[in-house]
This record gives structure tokens, C-alpha cells and sequence, in this order.
């Protein structure tokens, strides 16, 4: 099965956005098991398609740390009709991803760390004053509850010159990075979801709802959208990256 694991998931497109643009039809593998449950098996909750377990493409068992969240993954899998399509799992392959991160964690970690040095809430626009304004709102609570709680102050600039932080802010922001690699692998993909460790920090302790996060994320995306209108695809491919974010959000909230 850890084959099989390998031929649905490691090929596939992220998003049906991405699908699209690379012109190709993703060849989807038919359904092939009539039950998704979970069992509870050395201190692990393993997924488990008619009884038997899968193995991941690092030949470890598809499971989570809590059964509620093996049991989410199990819906993805019993939720797959006639066939089997990875766009519509983002649990299963953040799962996949993290474990990868179970072998490297300090590498995560440390990409996590570069996000801090150049976050997306500290480079704010010039003008005009109403998007000014809308990103003062979304981002200054999270750099308030940073400066409360984590200890960091961080330096703000407009435009997107690079400003050098403070090391200190840098090192207590940084030591609030989870390293349960469950929970580090989920805040990385927020991270990169939303271009903002910080975001994905507060998320991550709770001061952050996945929905507050997100459109924290996209203030400058939104507001464009507003002066030159929707573009189709665009949304498409943001309602595919959003299903990420609620997938990180899940883990975030199952492991603590």
C-alpha cells in the first residue's frame, strides 16, 4: 500500500488551480477499499482502509498523535467517491509533509526563523489611506499580543525595503515555535500560506481564529480585488490554499 501511498499523492497537483496551468489532467487512482477507520496501535492512532494500515512515502504508518485528528484524516479518505483525489485531502498530505518533518525538524524550524526576519505585518504601504488603514487593523493586534506575550517588538517600514529586526525580538519570537513536529509542521505551512511567521505563531497559541488569520493574510490581495475586480481563477486557486490553511488550523487544535 505504501506504493499505491506514493503513485496518489507524491505526483499530485497542490490545487486544481495548479492543475490547470501546467495544461494536465491529473490521472486519478479509483477508489479501491469499501471502509476508512482508525485503530489504536502502539501508542498511535493509525488510518486503516479495510483494516489494513497505509504507509506513507517514508514508509511510516498514515497516524496522528490524537485520534481525533486520525479520525479527521480517516474522513478524508472514506469522504473519496469512485476515486481518489489528493485536492480534496489537505489533511492527508500535510500529513505526508510532516513526515518529512519528523526527520529534520531544526531544518523546519529554521525556515520558519527567516519568515521572522521579514514578516509580512511589518512592511506596510505608503498609501493610500484606506488600505493604510485596513492593514493598521489586521496587523497591528498580532504585533500587540507578539510584544505582550512573546516579548519582541518588532520594526515596522513602508514599501518593501528590507529593515533588520532586533536579535532579541528574533530570538523570543523565535523560541515560541512549537517543536512537536505535528504542530511545527502545521505552523510552517501557515507560514508559507500566509507569508507571516507571526501570524502563524498567534494562530498556533490560539490568539489568532484560522479564519482571522487568513484574511489578516490578504489585505493587500482583497483590496485589490476590490479597485480591479475577481479573477476566477484566482479565487479558485485561494479557496484551494484556504482548504490548506483549515487543514494546518485542525492539527493546531487536535495536538496541544
Amino acid at each position: 500500500m505504501r506504493d499505491l501511498f506514493e503513485d496518489i499523492f507524491r505526483n499530485a497537483p497542490l490545487d486544481p488551480t495548479q492543475a490547470a496551468r501546467r495544461a494536465v489532467r491529473p490521472q486519478l487512482r479509483r477508489r479501491f477499499y469499501q471502509r476508512a477507520d482508525v485503530e489504536d496501535a502502539d501508542g498511535e492512532f493509525r488510518v486503516v482502509l479495510d483494516g489494513r494500515p497505509v504507509k506513507t512515502p517514508a514508509r511510516r504508518s498514515l497516524a496522528a498523535p490524537k485520534r481525533a485528528l486520525a479520525q479527521a484524516l480517516a474522513a478524508e479518505w472514506e469522504a473519496q467517491r469512485d476515486v481518489i483525489d489528493p485536492a480534496k485531502m489537505p489533511l492527508t498530505r500535510l500529513a505526508n509533509i510532516i513526515d518529512g518533518v519528523i526527520d529534520a525538524p531544526s531544518a523546519v524550524a529554521a525556515e520558519v526563523e527567516r519568515y521572522l526576519a521579514c514578516d509580512l505585518v511589518f512592511y506596510r504601504a505608503p498609501a493610500p489611506a484606506g488600505l493604510v488603514t485596513r492593514q493598521a487593523k489586521a496587523w497591528d493586534p498580532v504585533l500587540a499580543w507578539v510584544r505582550e506575550i512573546l516579548g519582541a517588538d518588532f520594526v515596522l517600514a513602508q514599501g518593501i525595503a528590507f529593515v533588520a529586526q532586533p536579535a532579541q525580538s528574533l530570538v523570543a519570537a523565535g523560541s515560541a515555535i512549537p517543536t512537536d513536529p505535528w504542530r511545527l509542521g502545521a505552523v510552517h505551512a501557515v507560514t508559507t500560506l500566509t507569508g507571516s511567521a507571526l501570524i502563524a505563531i498567534a494562530l498556533a497559541r490560539g490568539a489568532l481564529s484560522v479564519d482571522a488569520g487568513w484574511a489578516a493574510a490578504h489585505v493587500d490581495e482583497d483590496w485589490n480585488m476590490e479597485f480591479w475586480g475577481r479573477d476566477q481563477l484566482a479565487l479558485e486557486h485561494r479557496a484551494a490554499r484556504f482548504a490548506e490553511m483549515q487543514a494546518a488550523a485542525t492539527v493546531l487544535e487536535a495536538v496541544n
